[in-house]
């Protein structure tokens, strides 16, 4: 077997998996009344078919305090059938079933909880929710740690295979943990020992409701990656402590929610805190599962074989693929639908109160409603166009029954896929195209490539249904009357066409504006291959190391009429908008371009704050007059980056001939990948 170690099984306790992979938490709004439904068990019933040995499910509720509405709860017995049939079905499925039992302390929101105060073991404001918890008394901190064990109680009766204790991510337990948000003076603060306390007394609890041989596991942060609080070196001390306790696995993490520090996007490389589990590892004897953008199942085998962890945790890798072990295990590698870290339909979404999607798989979260069918009339199918609404339909067409052909007039498949994957951060986007490969070959779908048609070609080629999915074209820009200065288009450069010179000014600061910004700093800084050779060989001392890190040799400047930084989804944009400001690309929102020569170009816009009177608005909540300059950039290269418009030509010549014609994709509507692979996967549906 290619992966023996990750398919080799393992005990955690008394309880055998069938291999090592293990399906971590993730909030997904799907239970708004807290009881087990259909689109829930579906949801997770579907990881259970793809091979994964032990799925936790959760973070779980267990009170009116430390969750919120979308949660799944065993607040009270009512709870039990419902989760009982959903283990009975997890077991039908050959998946061993775990749940998350979180507080979330100071991170519960007060309108989430009919506006009562968020409990927390001091009253320190929380960065997360920008309130003020209320600091727990001694009879609350006794009622949370029962209501933990009751509800531990509850989910053994429920079916579930194991408990899972969340101590991540800056949650209540976390918060009793660190010295940043633990200043009590009684026996629950101060002292690492008196710290340790009460989440010492939540796993007594809990294990002395579920029985000794009842397995138990920990979710802790391995570094809280927040100043003043605890690290590695403190998360080791817990590992032990809760080995000493009687705990039978522990899952290592990264950080709290406030860091910032990336956790889950493309920003942080794969596997990019396995040496967080790593030191967890050594330092204990029971089984250590290692977190956070394993999205491979080579990287799972190294980490493994390493000796960094003895299970990989996944969340979002199967929430992309839920076939992902099955695949694995049988060496089609290929055939996975690797997660892209963009954290677009899955963490965005909760920022809203929404259900989890997935920007790759358009059936997640929609498994109980979705069900792939056989066409019962195949049809013949071409489709014009290769990028992602292409490929997506080609293959949920061709795996429906229908005869697929794809014309691509690109030398490869991809589309705008190739280009959206430009920046480092968005590189494992290009994991579509050899998925999309794969997929092809596997159903049969027939490629032809550098295959520019002519309409009167496709009209008479003869298909039953023609699909066009030709993407869309970057929009022009007219600049004032008399400016001399070539321009080009954000696509022009990541796509390699144009080479920009050091004083760049990019009209546009949306997502696309934004990313070429960084895109293009990077791309004249210190690459990671030469950090690695300064470091390694000693060549510089890693203060010179960092230095030239955090310079570029371009001087950058986004300009726009409008604010600078929109377009992307929640909580994805601010580690870009970090390394802007890293860079010193300059910014300038709300502004008018009067004028552009051959090495300049002219704006007018409101005149930058700085820090000091940002601060100042903030503690005062007066705003300062904006008072608007004119400014003069600097520029050898302008760009572009103002949206785009569907390329329908194509559609519109062939609308009145073709007996049966759809349009989807960017050449439709210019939108997200996510936006093309759910209208792809409609018109598959619907013929």
């Amino acid at each position: 077997m290619k992966y023996q170690r990750l398919f080799s099984p393992i005990r955690i306790g008394g309880l055998e998996l069938k291999n090592r992979v293990v399906m971590s938490a993730v909030h997904l709004m799907y239970n708004m009344d807290g009881y087990a439904n259909a689109r829930f068990s579906e949801f997770y019933w579907r990881r259970a078919e793809g091979g994964a040995a032990l799925v936790f499910v959760g973070g779980c509720r267990f009170d009116e305090y430390g969750g919120s509405p979308g949660m799944m709860s065993l607040q009270t017995d009512d709870f039990i059938p419902g989760y009982r049939k959903f283990t009975d079905g997890m077991h039908l499925r050959g998946a061993k079933a775990g749940v998350q039992l979180y507080h979330a302390g100071a991170y519960a929101h007060s309108i989430a909880n009919e506006g009562r105060e968020a409990l927390a073991p001091s009253a320190v404001l929380s960065k997360f929710t920008k309130e003020m918890p209320k600091e727990m008394t001694r009879d609350e901190i006794k009622t949370v740690i029962a209501k933990w064990a009751e509800a531990a109680a509850r989910a053994k009766r429920a079916g579930f295979d194991v408990v899972e204790i969340s101590a991540s991510a800056g949650y209540l337990i976390s918060q009793f943990l660190s010295p940043k948000t633990n200043l009590r003076t009684d026996e629950y603060g101060g002292s690492w020992e008196n710290r340790v306390r009460f989440p010492l007394e939540v796993v007594a609890a809990v294990r002395g409701a579920v029985g000794p041989d009842y397995p138990v596991c920990v979710r802790i942060a391995g570094n809280d990656f927040v100043p003043g609080s605890n690290t590695n070196a403190e998360a080791v001390l817990f590992a032990q402590r809760l080995e000493k306790a009687g705990i039978q696995l522990i899952n290592v993490t990264g950080g709290w929610h406030e860091t910032v520090i990336p956790q889950l996007t493309g920003e942080l490389p794969r596997g990019g805190f396995t040496y967080l589990a790593a030191a967890v590892r050594d330092a204990v004897d029971i089984p250590v599962a290692a977190s956070n953008r394993i999205n491979d199942p080579a990287l799972a085998e190294r980490v493994l074989a390493a000796g960094e962890a003895d299970l990989v945790s996944l969340a979002r890798p199967l929430i992309a693929d839920p076939d992902w072990p099955g695949k694995a295990e049988k060496g089609e590698d290929r055939l996975i639908r690797r997660c892209v870290a963009c954290n677009q339909g899955c963490l965005a979404k909760t920022f809203f109160a929404e259900p989890v999607e997935c920007l790759v798989n358009g059936f997640a979260g929609r498994e109980a409603e979705l069900k792939p069918r056989r066409a019962k009339e195949p049809k013949a199918i071409l489709v014009l166009g290769a990028g992602p609404a292409g490929c997506e339909f080609a293959v949920q067409a061709a795996a429906a029954g229908h005869d697929v052909t794809v014309w691509e007039k690109a030398g490869v498949i991809g589309g705008q896929l190739l280009l959206a994957a430009a920046s480092r951060a968005k590189r494992e986007f290009l994991n579509l195209v050899p998925y999309y490969s794969a997929m092809f070959e596997k159903l049969g779908v027939t490629l032809s490539l550098s295959k520019n048609a002519s309409p009167g070609e496709i009209v008479a080629s003869g298909f039953d249904i023609v699909v066009t999915a030709t993407g869309s074209t970057p929009k022009s820009i007219a600049l004032p009357e008399g400016a001399d200065m070539p321009v080009c288009s954000a696509l022009d450069i990541f796509s390699g066409r144009v080479t920009a010179g050091r004083d760049v000014v990019i009209l546009g600061g949306g997502a696309v504006g934004c990313e070429c910004a960084g895109f293009l700093a990077e791309e004249a800084a210190l690459s990671p291959d030469a950090l690695y050779f300064m470091l390694s060989q000693r060549s510089e001392t890693p203060e010179k190391a960092l230095t030239l890190l955090d310079r570029t040799r371009r001087s950058i400047t986004i300009v726009d009429v409008a604010k600078i930084g929109t377009g992307f989804e929640p909580g994805t944009a601010w580690p870009l908008m970090k390394a802007l400001t890293r860079f010193g690309v300059k910014q300038y929102p709300f502004a008018a371009v009067l004028g552009a020569t051959a090495s300049s170009v002219e704006i007018e816009a409101p005149e930058p704050k700085t820090r000091e009177q940002r601060a100042r608005a903030r503690e005062t909540g007066a705003a300062e007059p904006k008072k608007r300059i004119r400014a003069r950039i600097p520029c050898d290269t302008l760009i572009v980056a103002s949206g785009a418009l569907p390329d329908d030509r194509l559609y519109r010549a062939l609308r009145d001939d073709c007996p049966e014609i759809y349009n989807i994709g960017d050449s439709c509507r210019p939108g997200k990948i996510s936006d093309a692979v759910a209208q792809a996967i409609a018109l598959a549906m619907k013929l």
